[in-house]
């Protein structure tokens, strides 16, 4: 598994649907990928400017939503993932941690 560093996130896409609320298959050039997937690692947080590092806010485990342009695809051990930087993240759609 890839270790992020300071303030990126490691994320695991949601997969497309297939089939569209109305029956119509998808072809794969025609499929949108969605804005939304699951956080699989986190790096250690900011790196302020007096040196202290502030603990990024998503955790392995949430559903988030985010942009687009969002992140940077890379391959690991055979699968697609995206990293980014949690300034990139809208929102955290579930939390994995207890409230």
């Amino acid at each position: 598994m890839m270790k992020p560093l300071y303030d990126r996130v490691v994320v695991r896409q949601k997969e497309e649907e297939d089939v569209t609320a109305g029956g119509i298959v998808l072809a794969g050039t025609a499929k949108e990928k969605p804005l939304q997937g699951e956080v699989i690692a986190v790096g250690e947080g900011h790196l302020l400017d007096d040196g202290t590092v502030k603990p990024l806010s998503v955790e392995p485990g949430d559903t988030i939503v985010f942009g687009k342009a969002a992140g940077k695809t890379v391959e690991v051990d055979g699968e697609e993932l995206l990293v980014m930087v949690e300034s990139e993240i809208y929102g955290i759609l579930n939390e994995s941690r207890a409230s």
